[in-house]
């Protein structure tokens, strides 16, 4: 976490601190991964890897896709519809996990709750495994904590860090 970030979560609540910090810990402890996000039910980014990055029209970077969270945040509330759409279609229930591997990458998106995602973009080397296994610890120690008031309190913060 840079002290620009460090500082920006200072002014949080406990719950956001946490949640940011359990992120900080999803993408140090897991090989692999170019960026996270965590994206409300509403396609709004709430939360992460790299907040301060802003969207570019520039080619893709070794870090992520262009723009990084802001593209990684559209790519997952889109998947997310679109995998939700298609298991009701199929009478499927409720949709846990979309894995998408790509040449170049992969990309997981899991449900959190309500609503909410998380989405992780990461290299095509990555042990799939051990990131839906991190992916899951993550969902299960955020999904209780997710309120509608935190989810806002959320926003707020990455809309003041743009």
């Amino acid at each position: 976490m840079t002290a620009a970030s460090a500082a920006s979560t200072y002014r949080l609540s406990s719950e956001a601190r946490n949640l940011h910090w359990l992120l900080t810990n999803l993408v140090e402890e897991v090989p692999g991964l170019h960026s996270v996000a965590v994206v409300s039910s509403d396609g709004l980014l709430l939360l992460s890897s790299d907040p301060g990055h802003q969207a570019t029209a520039g080619p893709a970077t070794a870090d992520g896709p262009k723009g990084s969270s802001a593209d990684l945040a559209t790519i997952v509330s889109g998947i997310g519809s679109l995998t939700i759409g298609a298991a009701r279609l199929m009478d499927g229930g409720g949709v846990k996990q979309t894995m998408v591997a790509m040449d170049e990458g992969s990309l997981f998106v899991m449900s959190i709750s309500d609503g909410s995602l998380l989405g992780v973009h990461a290299t095509p080397d990555c042990d799939m495994s051990v990131i839906a296994y991190h992916m899951a610890l993550f969902v299960g120690r955020a999904g209780h904590v997710l309120t509608p008031e935190l989810r806002s309190e959320l926003r707020q913060s990455m809309e003041s860090t743009k």
